[in-house]
């Protein structure tokens, strides 16, 4: 009797996840790639350990080696800056070179798709470590949510390195048989994750910015003071922070600085990054509005927010008070 393995129901899953995404809301882009990919190479996985077909087999390794690669590039291109060929090209040759070594060095591979995993893990969570100002091409309003979502991303690459060595210390050990189980439950579990968590809209890149990542000149007080001086200028005259989409390249655009010297600006003047920097006054904003009377709703997207979950814990964040405390409590001051 044909069964459904649980990585081809992870396939599915996945089918369903990526096709939501791109026919329901329009996103094309590297996310919806990364997610593809892991649905195919879950279909893969199921082909190969389950039904035994010759040719899947042949594909996984070199499905196994795209997925860390295409993980790093999605992360740089929607998160860091956008897409160059000449830099971030060279890192499509990981599949290339595992189909290379599965036709004439097949054992390399037990040692290169952990490491591709732990590598592109590892280069994750150290862009991470920078803070939240380190993803200038994502939305403020979402403040750092996405960077844990990229931590968790860049840790279960690392986690998916541990079934390959799990693997290799169960045929040492003479249980070669458990080989398609741990495949099928830990691996499968961990490409669900990754394309779970790439669904989120906090990881959708606002609309096309000209690039403004250019490096900071060596800090200089005065010029933070300066650089603060105009930021405060234009943001109260303009009211940035009501656009949903403002990210930091915009920011920095607008003010014709470079991000890093922006950021650090901000983080030297203020003790804060950018993405808090920004909700201060959106929050300050929902304020004013729950005191005219509005309701939580729309004192969210007048502010500028897009989420009430990001809504919530901002406002949470600067006033100590979920927002319909804050306006039950005003009204009853009033």
């Amino acid at each position: 009797m044909l069964t459904l393995p649980i990585p081809m129901f992870g396939a599915f899953v996945l089918v369903v996840l990526f096709l939501n995404l791109v026919l329901r809301e329009g996103r094309h882009g590297f996310l919806a790639a990364l997610i593809g990919v892991c649905a195919m190479q879950s279909a893969v996985i199921a082909l190969a350990q389950h039904y035994g077909v010759g040719p899947a087999r042949m594909v996984q390794p070199v499905g196994a080696a795209l997925i860390p690669a295409l993980a790093w590039v999605t992360f740089q291109a929607t998160a860091v800056r956008r897409f160059m060929w000449h830099r971030d090209g060279v890192h499509f040759l990981a599949p290339v070179f595992a189909a290379f070594c599965l036709v004439f060095a097949p054992q390399v591979l037990d040692v290169l798709i952990p490491t591709l995993f732990v590598g592109y893990g590892i280069a994750i969570l150290i862009v991470l470590r920078r803070g939240a100002d380190a993803l200038p091409r994502l939305r403020l309003e979402a403040g750092g949510v996405p960077s844990v979502i990229w931590a968790v991303i860049g840790a279960s690459l690392m986690a998916s390195a541990l079934s390959d060595v799990l693997i290799v210390v169960t045929q040492v050990a003479g249980y070669g048989a458990w080989q398609p189980v741990i495949i099928s439950i830990s691996v499968t579990g961990n490409l669900l994750l990754v394309g779970g968590l790439s669904l989120s809209r906090n990881l959708h890149v606002a609309p096309e910015q000209r690039d403004t990542t250019a490096a900071a000149p060596p800090v200089d007080v005065e010029a933070d003071a300066q650089i603060m001086a105009r930021l405060d200028g234009m943001v109260a005259q303009q009211k940035l922070y009501l656009d949903p989409d403002l990210t930091l390249d915009r920011m920095s655009r607008k003010l014709g600085v470079p991000v890093k010297q922006l950021s650090g600006a901000i983080n030297r003047s203020t003790g804060e990054n950018v993405s808090r920097y920004i909700n201060a006054r959106r929050v300050a904003a929902a304020c004013d509005a729950l005191a005219a009377g509005g309701s939580v709703t729309s004192a969210m997207l007048t502010a500028g927010f897009n989420t009430k979950s990001n809504f919530n814990r901002e406002f949470l964040r600067v006033t100590g008070q979920a927002p319909s405390v804050w306006a039950r409590s005003e009204r009853r001051g009033n």
